[in-house]
């Protein structure tokens, strides 16, 4: 008996989470979008994982490229992360961006940074899981953008 997708869409909301956007370039073009799916993998080698559905452009960006960033962003930067869930051609628009080792726009003013090499891609339902190889990470003061029942939300100490 499977799940329909409303009631698991509600089940997955109770889950809080920090909010990302992971990045690319390919053939000169900037792509990014708002992930939720993060996780740290393995420590020997550093290693992470992100699933993206294969259906939006960052997937088949991030494949042909064979790299991508990682933001973790900061409690301020709700905006940004709406801009990157949403449809726009131009996401990167007046959003202050770096770039690291792998070139790579990375989220200014993000929490912490990761830039990573694809070590695998494998499936994952209507996502593709991909493995990044962490060569480079940066790290801020600050408090994290969470995410919780659909909406952002605020860490109390």
């Amino acid at each position: 008996m499977a799940v329909d997708d409303a009631e698991f869409k509600a089940a997955m909301s109770h889950f809080a989470s920090g909010v990302t956007v992971v990045t690319t370039e390919s053939e000169g073009r900037a792509y990014g979008m708002t992930v939720a799916s993060f996780a740290s993998l393995s420590l020997h080698p550093p290693l992470v994982l992100v699933c993206i559905e294969r259906a939006v452009k960052t997937h088949d960006a991030i494949a042909a490229a064979g790299k991508f960033g990682v933001s973790i962003l900061a409690a301020d930067q709700g905006e940004i992360s709406t801009r990157f869930a949403s449809r726009s051609d131009d996401k990167f628009a007046g959003i202050p961006v770096d770039r690291g080792a792998l070139g790579v726009p990375l989220i200014r003013g993000a929490l912490t940074t990761l830039e990573c090499k694809v070590r695998e891609q494998l499936p994952g339902g209507d996502h593709s899981i991909f493995v990044g190889e962490v060569v480079d990470a940066r790290t801020a003061g600050g408090t994290p953008l969470l995410y919780f029942r659909s909406g952002y939300r605020e860490m109390r100490a």
